[in-house]
Formats: C-alpha cells, structure tokens, sequence
C-alpha cells in the first residue's frame, strides 16, 4: 500500500477550502497551516501561462525528514504516510531544514507539525479533508498499488509532473498538467 494525491492544476480554482477544511479538521493553530495555495505564471508577455496548485508535505519515499530527525518523531507509517510523534519531537528545526518543500513548521507547543493526509480518516475509510471539501473535485487521493484508486487511474491517464524531482525524494503528491 502506497498512499498519494494528485492534483489536477488545470481545476484547481485557488479558492483556498482545502486549506481552511485542514486547518478546521486538524485544529491548526491561527497563523499557521499545513497546505497552502501556490499561484505560478511562467511565459513572457502575451505568451502567460498560470497555474494554480495546492501544496502541502509530499510524504516522500525517501523523505530527508525522517532521516534527519535525532529522535524519530519524524516516521514512516501506514502507506507511507509520514507522520510526527509530537511527543517525541524537542522541535530542533532539523526536519524543517531538510525538507525541500517548506512543508513542516514549528507549532507553538515546541513540536514541529505538517500534513498528515488526515490519517485519522483515511483508517476509517474515509478522503482527506481537503479532497471531501474540494469544489472542483480537482484532487484525488488513494492507493498508488490498487490499479483501481482514483489516484492511481487519473495518475495513468494523464501527464502529471512533481514538484523538485531533482531532490532525489520521490514525492507521493503529483500534479495533473
């Protein structure tokens, strides 16, 4: 079992709800949060082209996270999903530092925190909060190792890219192009 999320740029609105569906469903301190919306335009005028995505940690397969954690807070769990023990973190940063996707933060309890892909629904069954909340159903969450997840159908059929590939991290969060 492998879990990841897709995302589709050519949907995704930036209305920012899956943002406020994490910080509501996860209890995320005011200030702070665990996905965001990125807008990026690339071309040179009249050629523009935008693209709207939302971003949050990539629960790599090889995530420099949980290699640099001293204390293992920072750890693999069901289908790959990386996860902190908030309990085991002393919050030195070094997580923060290693993570070429500035996905992780200091919370205001001394530990650092970050996207779990709502672990906590995904063992009963249930979507992220932010895929059950998405307007444009423009995400898609699953098992990569079921042929027949949503993930794994809309990552064969359409050219999807990931953020950083040279990072070396093999990131379990893809963009539909």
């Amino acid at each position: 079992m492998r879990y990841a999320m897709a995302i589709d740029t050519l949907k995704c609105v930036g209305c920012c709800d899956c943002v406020v569906a994490c910080q509501t469903e996860n209890d995320v301190p005011i200030g702070y949060a665990r996905d965001w919306i990125v807008e990026r335009t690339d071309g040179t005028f009249p050629e523009l082209t935008l693209e709207i995505r939302s971003e949050r940690c990539n629960h790599c397969d090889n995530s420099p996270c949980v290699r640099s954690c001293p204390t293992g807070a920072s750890h693999y769990s069901d289908g790959g999903i990386v996860l902190v023990t908030g309990n085991k973190c002393i919050g030195c940063g070094a997580c923060i530092q290693s993570c070429p996707y500035d996905a992780r933060y200091s919370h205001p309890e001394g530990y650092v925190d970050k996207c779990t892909f709502c672990i906590h629904r995904v063992r009963k069954g249930e979507s992220p909060a932010c895929v059950a909340v998405c307007p444009t159903k423009c995400m898609y969450f699953g098992d990569l190792d079921d042929p027949n997840s949503d993930v794994s159908k809309v990552i064969r059929t359409r050219k999807h890219k990931t953020l950083s590939p040279e990072a070396g991290t093999r990131p379990q969060i893809f963009y539909l192009v």
